[in-house]
């Protein structure tokens, strides 16, 4: 079984910092074709932002290897405008994507900043995303 998800940026950063961690098994399955990322060029732009920033100490290369993975294994979402005002405004697309797609998919949002967000059963944290997965299939 896929799942279709939009992975917040501090998912992907702490994968990155620490890969043996749940966030780390959540982009494993996204390039693993188990997880589905959801994004636009929004997003893609936020992650390198956000990968290039000096406190991180990524070298350019790894950053562009990595959006090139997300890239190669995402699905492009077009953002539908919604009127929802969140603590964050830059999470504000995250949201959009998400909600674009469930319109049609069963997906969800994976985010270290649960209370960003509206409580809903399909914004859930990596360990939730986790356990979905493992409650789901056998897959891992």
């Amino acid at each position: 079984m896929k799942y279709r998800a939009v992975i917040d940026t501090n998912v992907l950063v702490s994968a990155v910092i620490k890969r043996d961690s749940v966030p780390g098994s959540i982009v494993d399955l996204a390039f693993n074709n188990i997880i589905i990322p959801l994004l636009n060029d929004k997003i893609l732009t936020e992650y390198e932002e956000v990968l290039l920033r000096p406190k991180f100490r990524l070298a350019s290369e790894i950053v562009k290897d990595i959006i090139d993975e997300f890239r190669c294994y995402s699905v492009f979402i077009e953002e539908e405008p919604l009127r929802i005002n969140l603590p964050d405004p830059d999470d504000l697309v995250f949201y959009q994507i998400l909600m674009s797609d469930r319109k049609q998919n069963e997906a969800y949002l994976v985010t270290g900043n649960i209370k960003h967000f509206p409580q809903t059963p399909y914004i859930v944290t990596p360990r939730e995303m986790l356990n979905i997965i493992l409650n789901d299939t056998n897959e891992i």
